[in-house]
């Protein structure tokens, strides 16, 4: 396994600062955000360090230097929007970037994406299957036919008012995984598998990669805790963020060592990037080194 970190928590970094960040404190890898240029649309999104909008030859060529400059690979492109919002025409402008990302990958050798199914969160699940059907197949043909790999983050997106009741993105449990894949068999399509998202869904976050083991695309590192006592005042029916909290890796209630046991069991040898969404170290860039420093001397105990 190869250890990396998101880019998205250094938004004010250009690539080549971000990738000589990742050499000096001993990454592999970095899964690199590849949003339109512009505004944010919520924390952690809006990050661009590869615009792929027109990325060509010379394009992949210039990061292809630094990669091999820095001796940082890329596990991933990122992009995490909802391509099955109820807006048709943001819909079409979220699957077409969706595209140029993948494409982005194919010419840069990476072969992997990482993205959101999405969901209407206004709509039953039964009612996202539908759009589900009519999005989803040809973008996983497009990917099939560039040669990479989409890999959905399990995130149920439901953590802010805007994003209740239904959660912006359907992909977060066993089951759904399971009809994901029986609607679409493709060996293209598969998971950017986070445990953190289950901790706090109450989900057993190892038994699934048994039999999800040739879906596991790419691996997120990030950690949660679960305050009871919070718990206890507000139900699991309350907004996700009053009971829990992202947090760093080993900070949270991830057993890592059982994690990493069962994932190396299973045959995975991919990367595992951390994630950092951890308000406690947000402050500054300062603050935002220092937590990627901290998550890489926890889990080097765990990927030598």
């Amino acid at each position: 396994m190869q250890l990396g970190f998101v880019t998205a928590i250094l938004p004010d970094l250009s690539l080549e600062e971000v990738l000589a960040e990742a050499a000096a404190q001993g990454y592999d890898c970095v899964e690199v955000m590849c949003w339109p240029v512009g505004k944010a649309e919520r924390r952690y999104a809006g990050v661009t360090h590869i615009d792929v909008t027109d990325f060509g030859e010379d394009d992949a060529a210039q990061v292809k230097r630094l990669t091999e400059k820095y001796g940082v690979r890329i596990s991933g492109l990122g992009y995490y929007p909802n391509p099955l919002v109820g807006d048709r025409e943001e819909s079409e402008r979220y699957i077409d970037h969706i595209k140029r990302v993948i494409a982005a990958s194919a010419r840069l050798g990476v072969n992997v994406m990482n993205t959101f199914i999405g969901r209407d969160h206004t709509r039953s699940l039964a009612e996202n299957w539908q759009r589900f059907d009519q999005i989803w197949p040809s973008i996983i043909g497009y990917a099939e036919g560039q040669g990479v790999r989409v890999g959905i983050e399990n995130c149920p997106m439901f953590f802010t008012g805007d994003e209740w009741p239904g959660g912006k993105n359907m992909a977060y449990s066993p089951a759904i995984w399971r009809e994901m894949f029986r609607r679409i068999p493709s060996p293209n399509f598969g998971l950017n598998y986070d445990p953190s998202h289950l901790i706090w869904l109450q989900i057993d976050y190892t038994a699934p990669l048994w039999e999800f083991a040739d879906r596991l695309v790419h691996v997120h590192a990030k950690d949660a805790r679960v305050d009871k006592h919070r718990l206890d005042e507000v139900g699991i029916l309350g907004t996700p963020l009053q009971f829990h909290t992202p947090k760093l890796p080993g900070m949270g209630d991830v057993n890592w060592g059982k994690f990493f046991s069962v994932l190396g069991d299973v045959g995975y040898r991919g990367p595992v990037c951390v994630e950092v969404e951890d308000r406690a170290f947000e402050d500054s860039l300062a603050d935002r080194k220092r937590s990627l420093r901290q998550s890489i001397q926890y889990l080097r105990q765990f990927i030598a």
